[in-house]
This record gives C-alpha cells, sequence and structure tokens, in this order.
C-alpha cells in the first residue's frame, strides 16, 4: 500500500513501474499467443474425436502455457532465465540462439516493446487508479487477441468473453461508463456488426468476417458505452481499408484474400476508449457545430 501511494503521487516512477511490468507481461504474450492457438487446437480435435466416437490419441508431454519451458525452435536448447530477459537478451543475443545460432523472430522484442511503452502510456494518462490497473488488463488482452487474430484470423473466446464480463463488471462500479450504457454497448456492439454481417452475406452470398469480431466489439462497448462505437467503427474502417490495401498490394493477393479485421478493431476501440470525447470534440469543431 505505501508504494502504491508512493507510485500514486510520482507519475513518472510510476510510468516507468509500468513499462518494466509490460515488458514482462509482453514476454508472456509471445508465449499466449503462440500457444494458445495450438492449445485450442488439440482440444477441438480432441472434442471431435469423442463425437466420431474415435479412439483418443495417446497423451504426449505437457503442452500449456507454463509447460515444457521456452525453448529454441530449432535446435530445441532450453532457454535460460538469463536468456529470457525481454528485450535486453535479444540485444544481447543479437537476435540469435545462443545454441544453433538460428535467427530469432524480431517479433519477440518488438511485442515486449511494444506492450510496455503501451503500458507506461496507459499509467502515465490515467494514474494509479483502479481504472488504471483495468485498463491495463484491457491493453494486454488486447494486444495479444489482435496478434492471434493477425496469425491465425481467430478471436478466442477464451480470452474475449471474460474480458467482456469483466467491463460489466468495471462499469458497475463506474470505472469507465454507467452500468446501463455499457450493457447496450455490449448489445449494440455484437448487433451492428451481426447486421452488417447478415447484409453482406445476403447481397453477395459470402461471410465479410467471423463471430469473434462481433464478440470484440460488444467487449469494447462494454468497458466504453454505445457512446465510443460509431468511433470505434469509423476509425477501425478507415485504418482497415488504407491498411488492408497496401499488405495485399505488398504480398501481391487477389482483392478476395481474408484480412483479420480484430486488429483493427482492438486499435480503434482502445484510442476511442482514451481519447474518443476529445477526437470527437475535435471534429464537431472542425465541422462548425460547435
Amino acid at each position: 500500500m505505501v508504494l502504491l501511494e508512493f507510485l500514486a503521487g510520482a507519475p513518472l516512477a510510476a510510468a516507468l513501474c509500468a513499462l518494466v511490468l509490460g515488458l514482462l507481461v509482453g514476454s508472456f504474450l509471445n508465449v499466449v499467443v503462440y500457444r494458445l492457438p495450438v492449445m485450442l487446437r488439440r482440444d477441438w480435435q480432441a472434442e471431435a474425436r469423442e463425437v466420431l466416437e474415435l479412439p483418443a490419441e495417446p497423451e504426449g508431454a505437457p503442452f500449456n502455457l507454463a509447460r515444457p519451458g521456452s525453448r529454441c525452435p530449432h535446435c530445441q536448447r532450453a532457454v535460460r532465465p538469463w536468456e529470457n530477459v525481454p528485450v535486453l537478451s535479444y540485444l544481447l543475443l543479437r537476435g540469435r540462439c545462443k545454441g544453433c545460432q538460428a535467427t530469432i523472430s524480431l517479433r519477440y522484442p518488438l511485442v515486449e516493446l511494444a506492450c510496455g511503452l503501451l503500458s507506461a502510456w496507459v499509467i502515465w494518462h490515467l494514474g494509479v487508479t483502479w481504472q488504471g490497473g483495468a485498463f491495463l488488463l484491457l491493453t494486454w488482452v488486447l494486444l495479444a487477441a489482435s496478434l492471434i487474430d493477425a496469425d491465425h484470423q481467430l478471436l478466442p473466446d477464451v480470452i474475449v468473453l471474460p474480458l467482456l464480463w469483466l467491463g460489466l463488471i468495471a462499469n458497475q462500479f463506474g470505472l469507465f461508463t454507467n452500468l446501463g450504457d455499457a450493457v447496450w454497448g455490449a448489445v449494440a456492439g455484437y448487433l451492428s456488426l451481426w447486421l452488417v454481417f447478415q447484409l453482406f452475406r445476403l447481397v453477395t452470398g459470402k461471410e465479410g468476417m467471423g463471430y469473434g469480431d462481433f464478440k470484440l466489439l460488444a467487449l469494447l462497448g462494454a468497458w466504453g458505452g454505445w457512446q465510443i462505437l460509431p468511433l470505434t467503427i469509423l476509425l477501425s474502417s478507415l485504418v482497415g481499408a488504407i491498411l488492408g490495401v497496401i499488405t495485399l498490394r505488398l504480398r501481391r493477393a487477389e482483392t478476395s484474400t481474408p484480412l483479420p479485421f480484430g486488429p483493427y478493431l482492438a486499435v480503434a476501440g482502445w484510442i476511442a476508449l482514451l481519447w474518443g470525447d476529445q477526437i470527437t470534440g475535435l471534429y464537431l469543431n472542425f465541422a462548425g457545430f460547435r
């Protein structure tokens, strides 16, 4: 409690602590992003075999978020604790495995650094408060969900739905909005994209997005209320359209190639939660409505 009281009165120290915490959490998120889809796929396969009344596959070595320990994917050498320090170990190892000298993906330190910087900004902006702590958790989960969606076009219920409920619980105490606006935000967030999905399928006969996107927007509505939804949808659609075209051009892919929408929703919702009122106010002033 004494430490929290000190940090509450020292914004710079609080932001630095959040930076360090975010770097550590970012290292764990790298594990979650890689292992959680594999764990879910194995669970789905086991359930399918049970439904089809096929014999269960023999149990192998434990595979979860804690076990096995981190290893080089090339030589299977165990990563020592001092070789797993966020960002710093990557720099000291010069981006290569100490055992086989295979290249370590640059994505790992970038995720750690992004998580650290975002965490520092959240605490600098919201302070050492219940609101700041809740928003830290939201930031970490949105980052993990965005990366999983970018890799697999999957937004796992196991991380999206608990955070949706947590947003409603947080707003029972008015952390970001009142409970009524949060409930209607969740409802409107889900139904708005669901209606777009149904209309697109009716017109084209194709599915334009996944159900995970509906749930993610419902999550954001549960945290920020229905008021943030128009800005979230507008920003995500605008950024998604621009970056989507750039991505397709770089990949030289067809325009029909599916692209994940979850990361754009997550970024837009995160921005809308922090600066939605300011952005809306600037627009209204620019448009002459104020």
